[in-house]
């Protein structure tokens, strides 16, 4: 059967190969969906999608025809011009970089950081209306990878650190994904493709090549690709952490903004870094209560 994506859950049995825009498979057919699966299907801007009529423990699969992307508190009014055309401006050539990389061009840290600092420098003045900014966009990767970017920036200056760290942790929010323009195996394996990417790039420091690797792992071991635990995992990892999954439970699973604060202190909370949970808690629920 066809389906919205947003109908999609895990358990969901794919019927067909999801192809990239360089031919390759990104997720083939027969595979059972997963939370990341779903993530990355959501990334790649794919509509609609066909599904097996039963999910993989045999029972019968029955979308919900009335979901969609559900309604959540909204400050577009408090972003200032100046920063929302930064933004955008970084985005579309964060796009050209993209598909560059498709087609084979080297990374460029040069360039890369030319494009994020100036925006990752805005947020020092910018208010809790940072979380609008993916639910302001189209839900694509390079929305999404400016908008980690940013929002990384602005927990790690809210968390204390320092300027330098804090637009370091916004850098490596940013290229997280940027192994997805060179993936052409299992959507576990981005991490690696991303740190990869960067990895002989001089410019970058250490911890944000760690983050970029580690940004799907969890300090309960249940992330990928290591399955790393506690300490082994960076500060500016577990940053990047929190930050992707408030961007795919809010923006791609419409899960309401309340729900998520809620779940930040239970289910999540043996997941993330306590501090970052503490202080990410504490901006929503500031942000959902502002006029």
């Amino acid at each position: 059967m066809r389906i919205d994506v947003f109908q999609l859950v895990p358990g969901c049995v794919l019927l067909n190969d999801i192809i990239g825009k360089t031919n390759k498979v990104i997720i083939p057919k027969n595979t059972i969906l997963t939370e990341e699966h779903i993530t990355v299907i959501h990334k790649f801007l794919v509509k609609t999608i066909d599904v097996s009529e039963k999910l993989a423990d045999g029972t019968l699969f029955q979308p919900d025809i009335n979901r969609h992307p559900e309604e959540n508190p909204t400050m577009e009014s408090a972003l200032p011009e100046s920063f929302k055309y930064q933004y955008r401006k970084t985005v579309l050539v964060y796009e050209k970089l993209f598909k560059n990389w498709q087609n084979g061009a080297p990374f460029d840290i040069a360039h890369v950081r030319q494009l994020f600092i100036p925006l990752l420098e805005m947020t020092e003045n910018m208010s809790q209306s940072v979380f609008t900014l993916y639910q302001q966009s189209e839900k694509d990767i390079f929305h999404r990878s400016v908008s980690l970017g940013v929002l990384s920036a602005f927990l790690a200056r809210q968390m204390g650190y320092r300027k330098g760290e804090w637009v370091q942790a916004g850098l490596a929010g940013a290229l997280c994904d940027c192994g997805l323009s060179k993936l052409d195996e299992g959507a576990e394996n981005h991490p690696v493709y991303s740190y990869r990417m960067i990895e002989k790039a001089p410019v970058l420091t250490a911890a944000v090549k760690l983050a970029v690797l580690q940004h799907h792992e969890r300090l309960d071991g249940s992330g990928y690709p290591l399955g790393l635990t506690g300490e082994k995992i960076h500060n500016f990892s577990r940053i990047a952490a929190l930050c992707d999954e408030y961007l795919k439970a809010v923006f791609e699973n419409d899960q309401p903004l309340s729900k998520f604060v809620e779940s930040l202190q239970n289910e999540r909370s043996a997941k993330f870094d306590e501090s970052a949970v503490k202080m990410l808690a504490a901006n929503l629920t500031k942000f959902s209560s502002s006029p």
